[in-house]
């Protein structure tokens, strides 16, 4: 974690609050371990900033991603589909299921942007700015690059997987781009979260404490 960086938000800082959903929360088919913990941080960082954007995972009944597509498998196995490696999900976030909803407990009115991913059946889409086949776009670099945002804050759930993954495509697509560690929580299946850390040190992501938030 990087002890060094205070971020003090203004017109060109965006936080991205990555799907805080009732399935990734206690309970839900695919809790994240101790996932309800971010929600406080998350409502603290979120009034730091005039800026916020909310990702959604959105899938359809029979999503190529979840264990119950494939005969034989497991949640946590995974399959080979037609862009890679794809680990196999128990059924989770589907489209207009309670499990679906942003969480209750997230009071972020001001956000002014819901992305919903993961909506084509067969491909996964873990980050908010790209589906899993790396080629498939949501538009919301495009979105970010227009309203003038130059830096990217990503915070919520699973930090290994679909924060990890928007992280890393905003810094691909040009942004500064920082994960708060606090805010966030992994999955870790099979080494994920070390794979992550590694990834986003590699990319230039910062991963810092909400503390180094000025306002938070």
């Amino acid at each position: 974690m990087d002890e060094q960086a205070t971020i003090r938000p203004g017109e060109g800082d965006v936080l991205i609050v990555v799907d805080v959903q009732n399935d990734f929360l206690p309970g839900g088919a695919l809790a994240v371990p101790d996932g309800d913990a971010v929600i406080a941080p998350i409502n603290r960082l979120s009034r730091a900033f005039r800026h916020v954007v909310l990702t959604q995972d959105w899938h359809p009944v029979g999503h190529a991603s979840f264990a119950s597509s494939h005969p034989a498998k497991a949640p946590f196995d995974t399959a080979e589909l037609h862009y890679g490696t794809q680990v196999l999900w128990p059924d989770h976030c589907v489209q207009g299921t309670p499990g679906a909803e942003i969480s209750r407990d997230l009071d972020i009115p001001h956000a002014q942007l819901v992305i919903r991913k993961g909506y084509n059946g067969g491909i996964d889409s873990y980050s908010g700015f790209k589906e899993a086949d790396r080629r498939t776009s949501t538009g919301l670099a495009g979105y970010l690059t227009e309203r003038g945002f130059r830096r990217v804050v990503c915070a919520g759930l699973a930090l290994d997987f679909c924060v990890a993954w928007t992280a890393l495509d905003a810094a691909e697509a040009g942004f500064e781009t920082y994960l708060i560690e606090d805010a966030s929580r992994a999955i870790d299946a099979n080494g994920s979260l070390a794979k992550a850390r590694a990834d986003l040190e590699a990319a230039g992501v910062r991963m810092i404490g909400s503390n180094r938030i000025v306002g938070a």
